[in-house]
């Protein structure tokens, strides 16, 4: 199993140490970032290469930062100001950020291949999680024949009052009428699983992005790996930022609290005010309001689900360490 299929992301809220007092021309935002290579941005628009001081990293695309100006187009990232969120992706092996300060999820699916719901779900999950708002855009709507099905799946996402566009990237006019408007005036982070069709989605929003597209594989119903980086770029008109992150094939969300998770269901909000204990896990205890709506009918069987799934994954890992 490679690296990026066993890549996991998770969204947490990360307040970071300003550092000494403040100087507007050496600060800026962090754009672009391979490895320990970031490009930053300052207020002048110039961009410098930047490298963190000291062994880690800790920087992701999207923070702001105080730099210290090295020859003409070098720097050194002296402190990540204040975020009010970040994204990052886990494996087995280590955690690695790479997205903050986010205005919106566009959450990438398509009318074929076969998207993930349980994808879906976790990465919706994560986003009310760390109070980002959620968007899922609907691809390759020309499909047709499949339509109706992709439509019927996301029909509980659509009940919890999750706005969702349908468009194709294909179409170039449609794709800026429905969607360039949502972006403007916010930093977008646009998230998917391989094969949905984000790069294509991308290139059309961005003309000069030059992001690579690959056909997906109709043999194993999967798209490949395209975007190995992550990059903000600055909408034209309206304007507005995007983000563009890798691909998924997996999302956890093991570093989330309880309390975080939770947060991640709204549709629990107003039955938890009936549930006897204050502690309930919405599990198994007696006189719990969650429970009491998923047998009335008033919760999705299949979210209830994936709430116990990621309760479960949450628990186990804090077995292990």
């Amino acid at each position: 199993m490679s690296l990026s299929d066993r890549s996991k992301a998770s969204f947490a809220h990360a307040p970071q140490d300003s550092g000494a007092p403040a100087d507007a021309a050496n600060e800026g935002r962090i754009i672009a970032a391979h490895g320990r290579h970031y490009t930053v941005e300052l207020a002048d628009g110039s961009l410098r290469k930047c490298f963190p001081r000291g062994k880690k990293a800790g920087a992701a695309v999207g923070d702001r930062v105080r730099i210290t100006p090295q020859g003409q187009d070098e720097g050194a990232i002296d402190a990540i100001l204040p975020r009010r969120n970040l994204l990052y992706r886990s494996d087995e092996m280590r955690s690695k950020q790479f997205a903050s300060n986010v205005d919106q999820l566009l959450i990438v699916v398509a009318v074929q291949p076969t998207f993930s719901d349980d994808l879906t779900g976790r990465a919706l999950a994560g986003a009310w999680s760390a109070g980002i708002a959620p968007l899922i855009i609907l691809n390759k709507t020309d499909l047709v024949d499949a339509l109706p099905a992709a439509r019927a799946r996301l029909a509980p996402i659509a009940a919890l009052g999750v706005d969702i566009v349908e468009l194709s990237a294909l179409e170039p006019e449609k794709v800026h009428t429905e969607l360039a408007p949502r972006l403007a005036g916010r930093t977008n982070l646009l998230l998917g699983q391989s094969g949905m069709g984000k790069s294509t989605l991308l290139n059309v929003l961005v003309p000069d992005a030059l992001a690579a597209t690959r056909e997906h594989s109709t043999a194993l119903d999967m798209g490949k790996h395209t975007t190995t980086s992550t990059r903000l770029y600055h909408l034209p008109a309206p304007g507005g930022d995007l983000i563009d992150s890798p691909g998924f094939q997996a999302f956890g969300l093991q570093h989330l609290t309880r309390e975080d998770i939770i947060r991640g269901f709204p549709e629990f909000t107003k039955p938890i005010e009936s549930c006897r204990f204050y502690n309930c896990t919405h599990r198994h205890e007696p006189g719990c309001g969650v429970v009491a709506a998923l047998q009335a009918g008033a919760i999705d069987p299949a979210r209830y689900a994936l709430y116990q799934r990621i309760l479960e994954e949450n628990l186990a890992g804090q077995q292990r360490y």
